[in-house]
């Protein structure tokens, strides 16, 4: 059988690299360009936040929303890397990383997602939740909560993965999340719920005979326009 030339064998090889580099820098921006949306989404909270509160709780709202981006991102690269099939023991601080398949871009993609679910919570303890009380909430979910339930859908072999070889738990198919949709809504929300249960209504809401008290948004303007944001950002949710 004949061989090729030592030029040509080099030249293919170069040709094949080539592609190569240009398939991860291709791959690499679609995924930040992604992450810059699902980011772009708490400007969305921001707005939708800010708007629906009164206007004295304003402040108070947007601080927890910059909480959870600027705290979340230390909290995330210091617990938010997966390891086994039930908790992350290992990367701790990215540590081992950038290797196969996981590359600082895909850090800050999961980054944004892990952002994106303690902002969804934040709304349902509006204007009855003291700051620290929130700093040390935001801590747990994004360090420890969200992590350990995102770990069991990020790869291969965690216990409720469609791909795991040794049996597939929830009727024989796993546990499909499509884009992380379903763990971050999960956990924001069911997180969100549980804790507008445990603090009750807030002060005003009802008056003294048990009437309900209507408690007015002060802008309808940031409301419409961070619900655009979101939609927005949805796109790179999804789409990412």
């Amino acid at each position: 059988m004949p061989s090729c030339p030592p030029s040509s064998a080099a030249a293919s090889t170069r040709i094949s690299n080539k592609f190569a580099d240009t398939t991860h820098a291709v791959d690499n921006t679609y995924l930040l360009f992604s992450t810059y949306l699902v980011f772009y989404m708490q400007l969305g909270f921001y707005m939708l936040y800010a708007g629906s509160v009164r206007a004295k709780n304003t402040m108070n709202i947007m601080l927890t929303n910059v909480l959870d981006a600027a705290a979340g991102s230390l909290r995330y690269y210091l617990f938010g890397s997966p390891s086994n099939g039930f908790v992350g023991l290992h990367f701790f601080g990215l540590k081992k990383i950038p290797s196969d398949p996981f590359d600082y871009s895909f850090f800050l993609y999961q980054w944004a997602f892990a952002i994106a679910a303690a902002g969804i919570t934040s709304r349902s303890i509006a204007e009855r939740t003291h700051f620290m009380a929130y700093l040390i909430y935001s801590t747990f979910l994004t360090g420890f909560v969200y992590t350990i339930t995102s770990q069991w859908f990020s790869s291969a072999d965690d216990w409720p993965s469609p791909l795991r070889p040794d049996g597939k738990l929830f009727f024989g198919s796993g546990a499909i999340d499509f884009a992380r949709s379903g763990v971050v809504h999960m956990v924001g929300e069911i997180d969100g719920l549980w804790k507008a249960f445990i603090e009750g209504p807030r002060i005003s809401r009802f008056d003294q005979a048990g009437r309900v008290v209507a408690l007015r948004s002060h802008s309808a303007s940031l409301v419409v326009l961070g619900s655009f944001m979101l939609w927005f950002g949805w796109y790179g949710f999804n789409l990412g």
